[in-house]
């Protein structure tokens, strides 16, 4: 597999006192090792393992601008940082480094882990007050509900390149699903999705025009949420709004532009991940079509071997503590290593050994800041994915597997495209009338194949192909391309959740945001947290 390197320019060593002299107990500097560069970048396994070797559970690490972190690379060590937030905090007002006035304005950790106000960056009281707001929302959603969504957005894509037999599967299918379900999930006019799959893409990719797609996204949800006020809906967007927690305006939007372009990029990872194990790993082909495996079980695999994100920032010490054998400081943070935590040895001994149904991986945390969207994220992949294979059974990638290009950055790593084969498909037609009230209507002339998925089909998501309403006419233009072993816990049993509600079809479409112009009109250091945030993460 070829990775592309990213460069590097040097940075100041860190001031004295800081957690990375402490453990280096020398010079400046100390040997430490950057999290960011082509060594890190390149094999971040290796890399974990070399840092494992060295320090434990536990290592000193450097982060751009040369800031000291430390990185946590046991699962016990992950789950004891992710579980105490009375010694390890989400709020990031804590940090010292930042407090001290030694974070550059420019540092492109600072988009990162820079306080705002959600969920995320709260503990206690009001930690509970706004997360319950959002997994409330969350839960009452239909899971057998979102696969008509799902259905019929898969199609629809299908459609796109069916007839071609050829496919990138990340930028004609993985990059655009999420982002089109979410928008349903969320309230939105269905005309706002392509738009968005679009600027989702342009603003994480970090071009010229990022500015102006961020911009887009804030006010394509600040329309909806006007709207939902004067004609609320069975949506998340509604839901939030009329929660008992009472949520301000800015949390409501805050909230929201989490919620979808987080999920977003998480699943888009998902997504591909899943696709690139199938198609190149003959065990998990072969079990997935001899009913050894399920789609499920698949998923599992990938969030232990490949998860969306290799380390999540971050926690910050609320006092002088130990982890991992080593001590940490009032204001030091803690980087989660979340690659590095599934492969630790004190749990996996063999990492070759599969993990079918076990899911107590650290991809979507543990704690009270456990995400609390992977069950939509899981459902979204699981049922594309389980269409895909489902509408081209013959699916294969179509170049060498160490030919697969990878991009990343300290935070993530991730497929740029994922080239695949099929016997071409006759297109599907689509039709003038959209299915109604969300009801997908089949097509007996369509082959059906077996389903490896948990949310079988039904009368209205049948594996045979929907007749799909015409894709709106997108308004930017388009970039596509043509069994457990004895060490390992045990499965997570997912929690109990309220009644669930299908989500509604989408009104009448307000008038659309104006469209991103190719040149942004605004200057590239408005780009705005989530511009930048998302940006670093796609590297």
């Amino acid at each position: 597999m070829t990775y592309e390197e990213h460069a590097y320019q040097g940075a100041p060593v860190p001031p004295p006192g800081c957690p990375a002299h402490r453990a280096a107990g020398g010079p400046p500097g100390g040997g430490l090792l950057r999290l960011f560069g082509p060594e890190a970048e390149a094999d971040p396994a290796g890399f974990y393992e070399k840092l494992r070797a060295e320090h434990g559970e536990v290592a000193p690490v450097l982060l751009h601008g040369d800031l000291p972190a430390w990185l946590v690379l046991g699962y016990s060590a992950n789950l004891t940082a992710m579980r105490t937030p009375s010694r390890f905090s989400r709020d990031s007002r804590r940090w010292t480094e930042f407090r001290e006035g030694r974070v550059a304005p420019d540092s492109p950790v600072l988009p990162v882990i820079a306080w705002q106000p959600t969920c995320s960056f709260v503990d206690g009281e009001e930690h509970r007050r706004l997360r319950v707001a959002v997994t409330d929302g969350l839960n009452r959603f239909d899971r057998r509900g979102m696969r008509r969504y799902v259905t019929r957005f898969s199609d629809q894509l299908i459609a796109e390149f069916g007839d071609s037999g050829r496919v990138d599967l990340v930028s004609r299918f993985a990059e655009h699903l999420p982002m089109l379900v979410m928008t349903q999930l969320l309230g939105m006019p269905e005309e706002y999705g392509p738009r968005l799959v679009e600027a989702a893409r342009d603003l994480v990719k970090g071009t010229e025009t990022s500015v102006a797609s961020n911009e887009y996204v804030v006010e394509s949800l600040r329309r909806t949420v006007e709207r939902k006020r004067d004609e609320p809906g069975q949506d998340l967007i509604t839901w939030l709004i009329e929660h008992p927690s009472g949520l301000s305006e800015d949390e409501v939007l805050e909230h929201l532009r989490s919620v979808l372009l987080a999920a977003n990029e998480t699943t888009i990872n998902l997504i591909s991940e899943t696709l690139k194990m199938v198609l190149t790993d003959s065990r998990f082909r072969a079990h997935l079509s001899g009913g050894q495996m399920t789609l499920p079980d698949a998923l599992d695999q990938v969030l232990w071997d490949s998860p969306p994100f290799m380390l999540v920032p971050g926690r910050w010490a609320t006092g002088d503590t130990e982890l991992g054998g080593q001590a940490i400081k009032a204001g030091d943070m803690l980087l989660l290593g979340v690659a590095a935590g599934n492969a630790d040895p004190a749990v996996r001994p063999d990492l070759d050994t599969p993990l079918f149904g076990n899911r107590s991986h650290l991809a979507f945390g543990s704690g009270p800041h456990e995400c609390p969207g992977q069950e939509i994220g899981r459902a979204i992949a699981e049922s594309g994915i389980d269409i895909l294979l489902t509408r081209l059974p013959d699916l294969q990638l179509s170049v060498d597997e160490n030919q697969l290009v990878w991009r990343g950055n300290w935070m993530s790593r991730h497929l740029t495209e994922l080239p695949a084969r099929f016997t071409p498909r006759a297109a599907l037609q689509p039709q003038a009338a959209a299915p109604a009230a969300g009801v997908v209507p089949s097509n007996p002339s369509y082959p059906s194949y077996p389903s490896t998925s948990r949310y079988p089909a039904t009368a209205e998501t049948s594996a045979t192909a929907p007749t799909v309403s015409p894709a709106p006419t997108a308004l930017y233009p388009s970039s596509s391309a043509t069994a457990v072993g004895p060490s390992v816990p045990g499965p997570r049993t997912p929690a109990a959740t309220p009644s669930r509600t299908a989500p509604a079809p989408a009104a009448v479409a307000p008038p659309l945001p104006p469209a991103p112009p190719v040149v942004p009109l605004v200057p590239p250091q408005r780009r705005g947290w989530w511009g930048a945030l998302l940006a670093r993460l796609r590297g």
